[in-house]
C-alpha cells in the first residue's frame, strides 16, 4: 500500500451469508464476487491501498429498531460474530490492510474503533461501538488521514452498504467510483440504484480495466464514456482533482 495515493478500493461485505441464498441469479453474483477479487487484485498490484469493511448482526449488536424490523419480516441474523457466514468470500486481507467492522448497521462510516485489532475494533474489549455507542468515524478518519479522496466501491450490496457508505461518503466530500461488474444489487435493480447515486452522489458508474485499475494510482481516474445501450455507466465526468495529502 502507498500513503496519500488519493484513492482507496473498499471492499465492502464480500461474506460467506451474503453470498448464498441471494434470491437473484446466483451466477450472477458468483460474476460479481470473482470480479471483486479481481479488483482486490488489481489494486494491490498497482499499489492502490485496499480497505475492508465487514458486517456482523449479532442480536448482541442490533438496536431496537433492527430487532423490530427483524421480527416483523422474519429475519435471522447474518454474519455472526465469529462464525462461518462472518468469513470473507473469494478475498482475505493480506498483512497491513485494515479491516473495519460494521455492527448491525450499513454504513462503513458507523463501523467501530480504529482497526487495531484487525477486525474493526480497538481491542479494549469494550461494548464494541465506541464512547456514544455508535461506533464513531474510525473508518473516515483512518481515510483522511491516508490522505485519501476518491472512493472505488466494491462489494454487496449495492443498494444496501455500498449505497449507505458512499451517500455519507459523499456528504464528507469523498469522490466516489463504483465499478458495476463487481457489485449487486439485493432489492432495487441495478440500473435504478446505479442511476439514483450519478444523480445525487455524482459517482462515476465504470466497470473493471486495466486502465481503471492503472489510473487509481495517478489519482487521475480515466474517463470511459458509456456506451448509448448500458444504463450501468455513467457518461464521463470532469476528472477529479489531484491528490493532496490530508492531516488525520
Amino acid at each position: 500500500m502507498t500513503a496519500g495515493g488519493g484513492t482507496a478500493l473498499i471492499a465492502v461485505d464480500l461474506q460467506n451469508d451474503f453470498s448464498t441464498g441471494f434470491p437473484g441469479d446466483p451466477a450472477a453474483l458468483d460474476r460479481v464476487t470473482t470480479n471483486a477479487a479481481r479488483a482486490v487484485d488489481a489494486a494491490r498490484r498497482g499499489g492502490t491501498e485496499v480497505v475492508f469493511v465487514r458486517f456482523v448482526g449479532d442480536v448482541a449488536y442490533q438496536r431496537p429498531s433492527w430487532r423490530r424490523r427483524d421480527e416483523l419480516l422474519g429475519k435471522l441474523p447474518k454474519c455472526r460474530e465469529g462464525s462461518d457466514g462472518a468469513a470473507f468470500h473469494k478475498v482475505a486481507p493480506a498483512p497491513g490492510e485494515r479491516v473495519f467492522t460494521k455492527r448491525a448497521c450499513f454504513d462503513a462510516f458507523l463501523s467501530d474503533g480504529s482497526g487495531g485489532d484487525g477486525f474493526g475494533g480497538d481491542g479494549s474489549g469494550g461494548d464494541g461501538f465506541g464512547g456514544d455507542g455508535f461506533g464513531g468515524d474510525g473508518f473516515g478518519r483512518y481515510l483522511v488521514g491516508r490522505g485519501v479522496e476518491h472512493l472505488v466501491f466494491v462489494g454487496l450490496f449495492t443498494d444496501v452498504c455500498v449505497d449507505s457508505t458512499a451517500r455519507t461518503a459523499f456528504q464528507k466530500g469523498f469522490h466516489v467510483t463504483v465499478l458495476t461488474d463487481c457489485t449487486a444489487s439485493l432489492h432495487l435493480p441495478d440500473a435504478e440504484i446505479l442511476r439514483f447515486m450519478r444523480l445525487v452522489y455524482g459517482a462515476r458508474t465504470t466497470t473493471l480495466t486495466p486502465e481503471e485499475a492503472a489510473a487509481w494510482a495517478t489519482s487521475t481516474p480515466i474517463q470511459v464514456p458509456a456506451p448509448a445501450s448500458s444504463p450501468a455507466s455513467s457518461p464521463a465526468p470532469a476528472p477529479f482533482p489531484a491528490s493532496k495529502a490530508a492531516s488525520g
